[in-house]
């Protein structure tokens, strides 16, 4: 598609990726803070401004046209061209300083965060960056933080919560493990050999059960409240554990079981309803959100 630069305008390039990312008039009206007509107006004109029809109703819905969908895809790379220059002004403002905490699980803080904290470092130097790094759900409410990493959405209504990534575990065990016990073959197979436990062994039991693999409480030979913990016990050989694929997939000397089981599951970025006035924070909030989708 052809597009003539000189024929669009952001306002409706934003009322339309909205709308495509929400397949909702009222969606993308209420994510904009727009109006349904005022947003209605903005895709009829942008519609007539590039002489195409980007939407269909389908029902109560709207899906995408031909041309819609050949369009979405250059208005996203403009809207993430318009975030980082948004982030990269704020960053550069002399008031974004003080302290920001940001908490997540031991494994994410450690694999995963120093990096996109240096990279929050290199955009605003003037903030102080502290990681908690817990396991259990840490009270956004009573300040125990002020940004949270997260695999359960909150349910807190003065909570903002974003979902911005998808990740995905797989199932390991060291090579020296697998050499000694046999590689298994079948769900079966894998129930009869022993598991390292993240946390409590009774809930692991009830969500391997759930995948359909048949543990008892006494496959867990051993356990750890720490996730790195856990991880360095099966490295040594004391059995299968599961793990996010990029850490699993990069560590010498673990191998996956049964390539085809996987869990997937959310990352969410949640924080206070004050992202919206307290600059620092939705700098933060913005950055965290960009890496970890990029990851």
């Amino acid at each position: 598609m052809d597009i003539d630069p000189d024929r669009l305008d952001w306002a409706h390039l934003r009322s339309f990726l909205a709308t495509a990312e929400t397949a909702s008039l009222s969606g993308a009206a209420r994510k904009l803070g727009l109006t349904q007509p005022t947003l209605s107006r903005q895709i009829a004109a942008l519609e007539q401004n590039l002489s195409v029809l980007l939407f269909e109703r389908v029902g109560r819905g709207l899906e995408l046209t031909d041309a819609g969908r050949e369009l979405l895809a250059h208005v996203r790379e403009m809207g993430n061209a318009a975030q980082k220059v948004a982030l990269t002004a704020a960053a550069q403002r002399s008031d974004i300083s003080g302290e920001v905490r940001i908490t997540a699980s031991d494994i994410y803080a450690s694999h995963f965060l120093p990096k996109i904290v240096s990279e929050v470092r290199n955009r605003a130097p003037g903030l102080s960056i502290e990681i908690v790094a817990t396991n259990d759900i840490s009270d956004l409410m009573r300040r125990e933080a002020d940004i949270a990493i997260r695999n359960v959405r909150p349910e807190q209504p003065d909570l903002v919560a974003r979902l911005v990534r998808h990740g995905r575990g797989r199932f390991y065990a060291a090579t020296n493990y697998l050499n000694k016990r046999g590689r298994p073959k079948s769900l079966t197979d894998l129930a009869q050999h022993d598991w390292v436990a993240f946390g409590d062994p009774d809930r692991n039991v009830e969500y391997m059960n759930g995948l359909g693999i048949p543990l008892t409480r006494e496959a867990y030979k051993t356990r750890s409240e720490s996730g790195i913990v856990a991880w360095e016990m099966a490295r040594t050989g004391l059995g299968v554990c599961a793990m996010d694929e990029i850490i699993g997939d990069q560590t010498d000397g673990m191998e996956r079981v049964l390539e085809d089981l996987k869990i997937d599951f959310p990352i969410w970025l949640v924080t206070h309803r004050e992202v919206h006035t307290s600059p620092r924070i939705r700098l933060v909030f913005d950055i965290l959100a960009e890496a970890i989708a990029a990851n």
